[in-house]
């Protein structure tokens, strides 16, 4: 699991403009997934991130990063609250994380794939009901996830992810590490995110 790689699929998580992202990693012979996921989070859990192996098999892992105060914020939603609790999840509004060992149980005992997913990646409850409901019927525009209400929202969304990944790539191969990329998206930070979607510091 390269930091190219982490990069490329998580950009815009870690440049605190989204609540998390989820790629699939292929395990060669001999890769110690565990160890890796305890390094990143020694890495970047000072910014507010946390990694995750949400699925693992004998050739890949579904790792998760995200970020734990914007998860609260979105899981706290009460038109995210009703799909989850339709679906089986039970939630205190205070630790995300009940919900994340519930998600790992469903990615990996149900036979379908479990669609609330959307949920933990910062997707609007609004397109994920869509998604739950048809996945083909009412779709307004697809990017990142398939939109079903507000299009030009989504896709004024989808343009800023897309700036913000070109960008870090950019500042990666410039010599940026991907610890420096990971911005600190506490109160206290003075930390920013720039227009372009860089970092910047005050």
């Amino acid at each position: 699991m390269s930091e190219e790689q982490i990069i490329e699929h998580c950009a815009p998580t870690l440049a605190g403009i989204k609540t998390a992202n989820l790629f699939s990693v292929r395990l060669e012979e001999g890769t110690d997934i565990i160890k890796e996921v305890r390094r990143l989070n020694e890495m970047l859990r000072a910014k507010g991130l946390r990694v995750l192996p949400l699925k693992k098999t004998d050739r890949y892992a579904l790792i998760y990063i995200y970020r734990p105060d914007h998860l609260k914020k979105d899981l706290n939603d009460p038109r995210a609250r009703h799909i989850l609790k339709n679906k089986g999840y039970q939630y205190d509004h205070e630790e995300p994380e009940q919900c994340i060992v519930q998600l790992v149980r469903h990615l990996g005992n149900d036979e379908a794939f479990p669609h609330e997913i959307g949920l933990f990646l910062g997707y609007p409850p609004a397109d994920v009901e869509g998604f739950i409901r048809d996945p083909n019927r009412g779709v307004k525009c697809c990017g990142c996830w398939k939109a079903y209400s507000e299009p030009e929202k989504a896709e004024k969304v989808f343009r800023k992810y897309t700036k913000c990944t070109q960008r870090y790539r950019e500042l990666n191969k410039k010599g940026k590490s991907l610890a420096e990329l990971a911005v600190n998206t506490a109160k206290n930070s003075r930390e920013k995110i720039s227009s372009n979607g860089g970092v910047y510091h005050e």
